[in-house]
């Protein structure tokens, strides 16, 4: 197959890249850098992409957008983050829209961050949105493949939950607390998190690739935890104590209240329906698994 990817530099992206090179396939980035060999330039911002690049392809990966943990949660920040999504996603649509040979297929990302903070209810595909800066995002996110859906492209958006990698991302990150023995539960640690190995990642794009897909797609491990049960199990991996909690009031002095409440304190039961009933089979069912092949 070849395949367009953009947001091929980034954790998942890289990836999955290297993944597909490994069996055979051919890898397009999409990417800023005028005139890198074998890859398509766009500008997202100034609205720049020739279609002529995206002839001929079997499916298009979408991943582009601003990091959403790595600064503060200022209005600016809040604006690069949505608009690196919308504008990409919809240049990106309309370009494969305008195509005599379309892909067959569009991967598009979005996140769980689309559900908002729903305590203890267990959510599918079928959930509707919440509410908070994230939910807005992903419904802007989403909405910006119409173009590709209303040319006959099947699309799937992608709801990706915490992807577990030791490689970066969220895990990284709280990998390095914990190993200097200050890692605990957030707050009173009854949250649900919905995590995802990065080789299910992986393995699911690759799935829906071959498996085309129209509409939301979960993708998380079949069995989300509470941060309590995440916090004892990332500390079993990493082997040291996890005994004394973080008080709400940390986080949110170092990033903001609206950032950590809804990146660290939103409680997301997210299940994979789609990909259950469509017939993916999970690498790492489990967050403990999942953790120590991370790790």
């Amino acid at each position: 197959m070849r395949i367009a990817i953009t947001g091929s530099s980034g954790l998942i992206g890289s990836a999955l890249r290297a993944s597909l090179e490994a069996d055979g396939h051919q890898v397009v980035p999409v990417v800023r850098d005028a005139g890198r060999p074998g890859a398509i330039t766009w500008d997202p911002a100034g609205g720049r992409l020739d279609p002529a690049g995206l002839e001929g392809l079997d499916g298009v990966v979408n991943l582009a957008g601003e990091g959403i943990g790595e600064k503060r949660w200022t209005a600016a920040q809040k604006a690069r983050i949505r608009d690196s999504r919308t504008q990409g996603t919809t240049l990106l649509c309309e370009a494969l829209a305008s195509l005599s040979d379309k892909p067959r297929v569009l991967v598009s990302g979005s996140a769980i961050g689309f559900y908002g903070n729903r305590g203890d209810d267990q959510l599918t595909e079928q959930s509707g949105p919440g509410s908070g800066f994230l939910a807005e995002l992903c419904l802007a996110w989403e909405a910006a493949t119409a173009p590709a859906e209303a040319a006959g492209i099947s699309v799937a958006r992608i709801r990706t939950g915490i992807v577990l990698s030791g490689k970066g991302g969220a895990l990284a990150r709280m990998a390095r607390m914990f190993k200097l023995g200050v890692g605990g539960r957030l707050g009173p640690g009854t949250q649900w998190m919905s995590w995802i190995g990065l080789a299910d990642e992986v393995g699911a794009i690759r799935f829906l690739l071959d498996h085309p897909t129209s509409g939301p797609v979960n993708l998380t491990g079949p069995g989300p935890v509470t941060n309590a049960v995440f916090t004892k199990a990332l500390g079993r991996v990493v082997h040291r104590p996890t005994v004394v909690p973080i008080p709400a009031f940390g986080p949110k002095l170092l990033l903001g209240g609206e950032m950590a409440e809804e990146l660290l304190f939103y409680s997301q039961r997210v299940l994979p329906d789609v990909l259950v009933d469509a017939g993916y089979e999970f690498r790492h069912d489990d967050v403990e698994t999942a953790l120590l092949a991370a790790l």
